[in-house]
């Protein structure tokens, strides 16, 4: 049970959001925008974020879309996961989500959820980081798209009163030859020790990692290492690693040690794949 009252809306425009967001805060209310609430419900229960209002913007139709504008594929940010799985636009992506949560969570679970979430994994974004995504959000001073890469540092970079509405992923990436490689502590559902996708776009493989660090991220630096065709396999997994950008988890799930020792097999055998590929 959530220990506290709050105002329920759900505005059927982006307009009608913002504007009643705004309004809300002129009033010294604290509004959030709510998707599909799993992380918003968890986390009250145990009194760690509050709200007097929760703005529900599963009825705004842009926020809803899922499917192609020339070549263009537009996943709105009230999506499901399990919507995303079932449809399989972007095979990657559906590969990714699907690992996420049972299938019970993954149809509350939105797309705009997980990339603006607080739980550090957040794994549906290492394929739209693959897939050089965009985004669109729309705030107060109205709507604009921006890349994925210039948006997302650590987590997405967006002010309180701004929406995530929606993702969109070039056609010519949906396609191309991919690996999803999620290794857990015990069960096949769980949080990651690590998450890794690789999508080889012509002569260059694009790689995106979760559980790694404390965010997900895509290392430009760690790529062109492991396309750099001049130097062995194991030297340049080796020399990858020890560009990783920030420091290693080290928790109750595994040792930094452990996800290195792990993440030097998964990239050994991605490479091993693709050079099948080739």
């Amino acid at each position: 049970m959530i220990p506290f009252d709050f105002e329920y809306y759900k505005p059927e425009s982006i307009k009608e959001a913002i504007d009643l967001f705004d309004k809300l805060k002129s009033i010294e209310k604290k509004p959030i925008y709510y998707g599909g609430g799993t992380e918003f419900i968890s986390m009250a229960r145990v009194q760690n974020v509050y709200a007097d209002a929760v703005i529900d913007i599963k009825s705004i139709p842009e926020c809803n879309i899922h499917g192609f504008n020339n070549n263009e594929l537009i996943i709105g940010s009230a999506v499901t996961l399990t919507d995303i799985a079932e449809l399989n636009y972007f095979p990657l992506l559906s590969l990714t989500v699907q690992r996420i949560a049972d299938h019970t969570v993954q149809d509350k679970i939105t797309l705009g959820g997980n990339l603006a979430g607080t739980i550090i994994y957040r794994e549906a974004v290492l394929p739209l980081m693959v897939a050089n995504s965009h985004i669109v959000i729309a705030g107060i001073n109205g709507k604009k798209q921006i890349p994925l890469e210039k948006i997302f540092n650590k987590r997405i970079q967006i002010s309180e009163d701004e929406i995530i509405i929606q993702v969109i992923i070039d056609k010519k990436f949906l396609s191309l030859p991919h690996i999803h490689v999620k290794r857990t502590k015990n069960e096949k559902i769980d949080y990651p020790l690590i998450t890794t996708v690789a999508l080889k776009d012509m002569e260059k493989t694009n790689f995106a990692f979760s559980g790694l660090c404390d965010y997900p991220f895509r290392s430009i630096k760690m790529e062109e290492i492991l396309n750099d065709s001049s130097i062995s396999k194991d030297k340049k997994i080796k020399k990858a690693i020890n560009n990783i950008p920030e420091k290693i988890l080290n928790d109750i799930s595994g040792s930094s040690e452990y996800r290195k020792f792990m993440l030097h097999t998964i990239l050994y055998e991605i490479l091993t794949k693709f050079e099948e590929v080739n």
